[in-house]
């Protein structure tokens, strides 16, 4: 695995600080992992995960160690469905999102 460079986290850093870009994360993690590509939608949620410093406070809500949570949305990653949309749900409600339909209004 490679790692992330520091001006690749700072960018997503700085791009996390805007709702509208976090959600957009959102939205294509879910996207693509609807059409079936598990290593794209894992990027997502890392990248969403990273640039909200959120995976230990995520990984505690979901009573798993962060190391976990790393390795499932790691690019060979494959988590079970009932985590990916346990994560899912905790990061939409992050967003003050209440439901998925709210999400997919804001793509259009």
């Amino acid at each position: 695995m490679m790692a992330l460079t520091r001006e690749f986290k700072d960018t997503v850093m700085e791009l996390c600080k805007d709702p509208e870009y976090r959600k957009g994360l959102l939205l294509e993690a879910l996207e693509s992992y609807l059409e079936g590509d598990i290593a794209v939608g894992n990027s997502m949620f890392r990248d969403y995960l990273n640039g909200t410093q959120a995976f230990k406070e995520v990984s505690e809500d979901m009573q798993m160690k962060e190391s976990g949570l790393r390795r499932m949305l790691s690019p060979a990653g494959n988590g079970t469905c009932k985590n990916i949309f346990r994560l899912f749900k905790l990061c939409q409600e992050r967003e003050g999102i209440h439901s998925p339909g709210e999400l997919f209004s804001l793509s259009h």
